[in-house]
């Protein structure tokens, strides 16, 4: 029988990005962490660039194709610097001021500058810079003072123009044009209510391409000109058009459909405003991170499925999508891995719940089995069908998995994702309850094995389930979780908090009602045994909330804790990784 390490040794290849001549820059995590990799041929060996014990965030090419932008934290603290990698070898840190967060912004069209926002001068705040290619240290020109959550989507097609996003909230957002000469900026999209507005991309004649759910429940597909107005180009009355990507100098155009949880692209070429559709490509999984090639009439993706691991993708208009990568399976058969079924379970007030369920082999009426309900974080996230080589691993060794997408989670519309702010944050955890329902009238189910887990916001969950209904389950697992919102919120990361009490209530107005709802507070009332993991230099959930969860709980139930020293919000490093699911499995074999 294989253990989880032989699992956990599954790789990804990730977050392509494409050189002018073709060579392909990648994400792999074969030393154990991501690092750099290129190669020049689909299935051909690549070539590692990077050799660093922590993991690299994203790759960029320059526009001449020759070295490459590329970012790294430090033991997962996500305080990432900018570095560039040329041809030779030779890696150049550009910042080189650890205590401070650097979102990466893009080059310029000659490669001659490179434009970030960071939160060096407050740590509450990001603004805007501007770098000279071989300037180094704090050689960066501050253009732009901000005051909150900013992030730049890349420079107009004549250099002059910053693409400014600016994050009220998760679900409120605001575009400005950023003047790179005056540091003036303009707004061009003053709204009443809460609205997204994402994946901004340059497209020709200097519009800007976007995905937006202004006056909409679903977001679409729209065209913003620089004066601010907005014209939807492809809407969908079904499912949320997610993400778009344009190649400026051909103006061809890729769109992404979430459909229930699975990614269905459509390609066409920008005329007149619109987009002429030329081709679709659906996936049996989830794909994104497009990337053109040269002649715009290939791109690169990144694509997952519940039986395939990731790997970049090459797609043609017209023609086939082929696999460039090869990232190992470990020597596990792909035909080993299990598909999820994706079901709907009818909940406390009449909505039905998304959920995919998978069960092992042999699971039957004679042999129930033991099922584990892992719930996503976020919660403005979504389960969707992608790889999970512990979910793989678990289902070898007799458990189920329920996943499900519980009010609060994205891909179903905004009004969706409202129904558990604030005060309505309990009516999450009733779903849950409402899926435990489903799988108590579910024969193959040993309804007196369920286990429930989850990783942040997805660990207040776990913990949640366990004090709101604490006879239901055998055991539960918390990875990064939140304990207690008041301190969660009075410890999280400055840049944070303003965003994340959007979602949660305030302290200065909810304080009251989040002391109420936080597990930390009823922790008396759990009954099942807990595990406990979290990483000591996590900026989002500090460490202190596994801290404090784990003294109050042991007091009643057998706890486990694991904390990691060199990790932060997760587990990037492989050997962590090992040491932290097997002793899940442990707990479980033990408890379970």
């Amino acid at each position: 029988m294989r253990d989880i390490e032989r699992y956990l040794n599954v790789r990804s290849a990730t977050a392509a990005s494409v050189s002018a001549d073709g060579t392909l820059a990648f994400l792999l995590d074969a030393t154990g962490t991501s690092q750099l990799w290129t190669m020049d041929a689909p299935g051909e060996w690549p070539v590692q660039r990077t050799f660093f014990e922590d993991r690299i965030t994203f790759a960029d090419f320059e526009p001449d194709g020759k070295s490459i932008a590329f970012g790294m934290d430090e033991g997962g603290n996500e305080r990432a610097q900018l570095y560039r990698l040329d041809p030779d070898g030779t890696v150049t840190e550009w910042t080189d001021m650890p205590e401070a967060k650097h979102r990466w912004g893009g080059w310029n069209s000659d490669g001659s500058q490179f434009a970030f926002a960071s939160n060096r001068r407050d740590e509450a705040v990001f603004d805007v810079y501007v770098q000279d290619r071989d300037a180094t240290g704090d050689a960066a020109d501050r253009i732009f003072e901000g005051d909150g959550w900013l992030s730049l989507a890349g420079w107009s097609p004549d250099d002059e123009t910053l693409l400014l996003h600016e994050a009220h909230s998760s679900f409120d957002h605001d575009v400005y044009a950023l003047d790179v000469e005056t540091g003036e900026r303009t707004h061009l999209t003053p709204h009443e209510g809460s609205v997204r507005y994402s994946g901004l991309e340059w497209g020709p004649n200097d519009d800007i391409y976007l995905v937006t759910d202004e006056g909409r429940d679903l977001l679409a597909l729209a065209r913003l000109s620089t004066a601010g107005d907005l014209t939807y180009v492809q809407t969908d009355d079904d499912w949320n058009i997610d993400g778009v990507a344009v190649d400026e100098d051909s103006g061809r155009a890729v769109y992404s459909r979430n459909v229930d949880g699975y990614t269905e692209f459509t390609v066409g070429d920008i005329e007149n405003g619109g987009v002429t559709e030329l081709d679709t490509i659906a996936f049996d999984g989830v794909a994104g991170g497009v990337c053109f090639f040269e002649d715009g009439n290939r791109f690169a993706v990144t694509a997952t499925s519940d039986t395939d691991n990731a790997n970049v993708r090459v797609a043609t208009v017209g023609g086939d999508t082929v696999r460039w990568t090869n990232a190992s399976t470990a020597g596990l058969p792909r035909e080993e891995f299990q598909s999820s079924e994706l079901v709907r379970y009818e909940t406390f007030d009449d909505r039905e719940i998304p959920a995919y369920v998978t069960l092992p082999e042999g699971a039957s009426e004679e042999s129930p089995a033991p099922v584990i309900v892992d719930i996503h974080g976020g919660p403005e996230s979504q389960r969707r069908p992608s790889f999970s080589a512990v979910k793989q691993y678990f289902l070898s060794q007799g458990y189920g998995y329920f996943e499900p997408n519980v009010r609060g989670s994205t891909g179903y519309g905004k009004a969706y994702t409202h129904l558990d702010d604030v005060e309505k944050r309990m009516d999450s955890v009733r779903d849950i309850r409402a899926g435990v329902d489903w799988l108590d009238a579910h024969d193959a189910v040993d309804e007196d094995r369920l286990v429930v887990m989850g990783g942040s916001y997805g660990g207040f969950m776990c913990l949640a389930c366990l004090t709101e209904s604490p006879d239901l389950w055998a055991a539960g697992v918390d990875i990064v979780g939140i304990a207690s919102f008041v301190t969660f919120l009075e410890n999280t990361g400055e840049w944070r908090r303003k965003l994340r009490e959007a979602e949660y209530g305030s302290l200065a107005e909810d304080r009251e009602f989040l002391e109420s709802i936080s597990p930390l507070n009823h922790a008396d009332e759990i009954r099942a045994p807990l595990m406990v993991l979290h990483g000591a230099n996590d900026p989002r959930v500090p460490v202190g909330e596994a801290e404090q969860i784990v003294e109050k709980a042991s007091e009643h139930v057998p706890v486990e804790k694991l904390i990691f020293e060199d990790e932060g919000h997760g587990f990037a490093k492989r050997e962590n990784r090992v040491e932290a699911y097997a002793g899940i499995a442990e707990f479980l074999a033990e408890h379970v």
